[in-house]
């Protein structure tokens, strides 16, 4: 960005509306931001794809095979942390989320329904669980068994934004308690 944004207002309302837009532009950084989810004792981290985000009730959405690991974990301890950056921006966004899942209720129905007849339906539709152990390559199109598609919530409680820019890094922190500037 040319011109720094000086209020935390308009710099939270500037990250919702990155948020919002990343859904829609597939080039666009945030899009497949970096879930942390603790796995027993130790943390466990993958790259996952925003499908929507709704700024109005700070909820991101992303699909899932219902039988992938992250699902056990977030079932057990449903906190996580979305982590993006943006070269463009120089922003970094740690989100610190509160996970749910739905497997079969109306948020899962609806959107399988709009996806089950495009490629994307193919992630959710193996007869294998993700990570489970092959002989070979996996088959281009495995015999379809049934669909094992989630949606996960993931509620936004705090934003921990943080700007590298030339002229002096900065950072900020919006949650329950309000809008601050913390030490970058």
């Amino acid at each position: 960005m040319d011109d720094r944004l000086d209020s935390l207002a308009a710099i939270e309302a500037a990250v919702w509306h990155q948020l919002a837009g990343c859904v829609a532009e597939k080039t666009h950084p945030w899009r497949t931001p970096v879930l942390a989810t603790v796995n027993g004792d130790a943390a466990d981290a993958r790259t996952v794809v925003l499908r929507e985000v709704d700024p109005r009730t700070r909820q991101l959405l992303i699909y899932t095979d219902e039988r992938a690991g992250k699902v056990h974990q977030l079932l057990n301890h449903p906190r996580g942390t979305l982590v993006m950056w943006s070269p463009a921006l120089g922003w970094q966004l740690r989100c610190r989320v509160r996970l749910s899942l739905e497997m079969s209720g109306l948020a899962a129905s609806s959107r399988w329904a709009r996806i089950r007849l495009s490629p994307a339906a193919q992630d959710y539709l193996s007869p294998l669980p993700p990570g489970a152990p092959l002989h070979g390559p996996a088959p281009a199109h495995p015999p379809v068994t049934r669909a094992y598609f989630a949606v996960i919530d993931a509620t936004v409680e705090s934003v921990d934004w943080l700007e590298l820019h030339a002229d002096g890094h900065r950072r900020a922190i919006f949650d329950g308690q309000g809008a601050r500037w913390v030490q970058p």
